[in-house]
């Protein structure tokens, strides 16, 4: 049986790392973007290619969501104004949580063990779960029936809380009757 592996898109880490740091140099893009893995509790063993980063690059700009600004003879990326619009749909959670035709018969689970040294931040999170359509199982857990890795890696690099917070599928849950009635779900 073949293990599957999901990754974040490396093109919502590398946005997430601009809105953040605002300004990249080209050549440190690939070794530049293990700190924003690592926001994402990712690549610690496999990190992502150099040529994925690459490729991922030339995307975005091919989009119109980074630029190529030139100084003191280096090459820096920057969000332009649609990138920013972008990262603005993404924090607008109706454009990031579409909700498909159909249900695939799979829970999303949010849970995340942030300390109390941090409250705002646990607090902060559960507001926008709540606000993006997200059930409260318990304080730190809550549940989801449609894909939104993308919403919660982003949501990860924005509250800067890595491994605190994981993300999980799952294919049962427990008593679910009363959560499909909450969700409209068959």
């Amino acid at each position: 049986m073949k293990r599957e592996t999901s990754r974040v898109p490396i093109e919502s880490i590398l946005l997430a790392t601009l809105a953040v740091v605002g300004l990249i140099t080209i050549a440190a893009v690939a070794p530049g973007i293990g700190p924003a893995l690592k926001l994402f509790g990712i690549g610690k063993k496999k990190p992502y290619p150099r040529a994925n980063i690459k490729n991922a690059v030339s995307r975005l700009h091919r989009k119109g969501l980074i630029g190529f600004q030139f100084r003191d003879g280096q090459k820096y990326i920057s969000l332009t104004e649609e990138g920013r619009k972008k990262l603005a749909e993404y924090e607008n959670v109706g454009a990031v949580l579409k909700l498909p035709e159909k249900w695939d018969k799979k829970w999303r689970i949010v849970t995340f063990d942030i300390p109390e040294k941090a409250r705002s931040i646990r607090i902060s999170i559960r507001r926008e779960l709540s606000r993006a359509g997200f059930i409260r199982l318990q304080d730190s857990v809550w549940i989801y029936p449609y894909e939104c890795e993308e919403y919660v890696a982003l949501l990860k690099a924005e509250k800067r809380i890595g491994k605190s917070l994981l993300y999980v599928v799952a294919e049962r849950v427990e008593y679910d009757t009363p959560l499909k009635k909450l969700f409209n779900l068959p």
